[in-house]
């Protein structure tokens, strides 16, 4: 009975070590370049404008933090990731919104203002000169 016991153990830590953890966004290569003057870019003229663009898991949202600093992250909520489900930007240009479940992000740092999500959104580093935006991991 002792090896039986044994053995339905052994099999259960065997079959458990293969499942993967699906709480986290996938990382994907991101390397995003578009010149300032881009129309589509044009809401990041103003502190506090945002856009998305292609990129990532579901797309980028880029936010204008201050006058001289930008943020990115990826759309794909933290919020159950493997179902994929894109945030959106609210009205308020303050938040986005996963639609699947309601949770929602501050656009300033990704952070998570509205339960069930409990994890920031994922970043991206941003880097800007005279001429171009660059966002990256």
């Amino acid at each position: 009975m002792r090896k039986l016991v044994c053995l339905i153990g052994f099999i259960i830590a065997l079959t458990a070590c293969g499942k993967q953890d699906q709480s986290y966004i996938p990382s994907v290569a991101v390397n995003y370049q578009a010149p300032l003057t881009d129309p589509r870019l044009s809401r990041l003229n103003a502190i506090g404008g945002s856009v998305t663009v292609p990129g990532g898991v579901s797309g980028i949202i880029i936010y204008r933090a201050s006058a001289s600093s930008y943020v990115a992250f990826d759309r794909c909520s933290s919020y159950q990731p493997e179902r994929r489900c894109a945030v959106t930007i609210d009205d308020t240009g303050l938040t986005a919104t996963d639609p699947c479940s309601g949770s929602k992000f501050l656009l300033s740092d990704g952070s998570p203002v509205k339960a069930p999500a409990t994890r920031s959104l994922r970043t991206y580093s941003v880097s800007v000169n005279n001429i171009s935006i660059f966002v990256y991991n």
